[in-house]
């Protein structure tokens, strides 16, 4: 083989892969092209997800709502039970005095 013959070969064994990896290259895009109705699907999809964020923010928007509502009546009934056990205890230091001002006027010992 001379060199004329050798250069030539080599021109058509690169010639020749190139055109393999040309036809690889389009086959494999032909085959994984998204069509129009998959690109439909897809926006579908996106509006969905899209209206699940939007229902997810507001969940989480009224769920804080009410927890806010919820610990603001919690503050509430804790203050409300905070008064009324000042007031038990009141109306008991008052019992005992009353029932030891009723033992004394009746002369009794306890």
């Amino acid at each position: 083989m001379n060199r004329t013959e050798f250069i030539l070969a080599t021109a058509i064994i690169l010639f020749a892969a190139f055109l393999l990896g040309w036809f690889a290259s389009w086959l494999i895009h032909r085959l994984s092209r998204v069509t129009r109705a998959e690109m439909g699907e897809l926006e579908n999809m996106a509006q969905q997800l899209h209206e699940a964020e939007e229902a997810r923010d507001r969940a989480i928007a009224e769920l804080e709502e009410r927890e806010a509502d919820l610990t603001a009546r919690l503050g509430t009934a804790e203050a409300e039970l905070r008064a009324v056990q000042g007031e038990l205890g009141e109306s008991r230091t008052e019992i005992e005095e009353l029932r030891a001002y009723i033992d004394r006027k009746l002369g009794r010992k306890g």
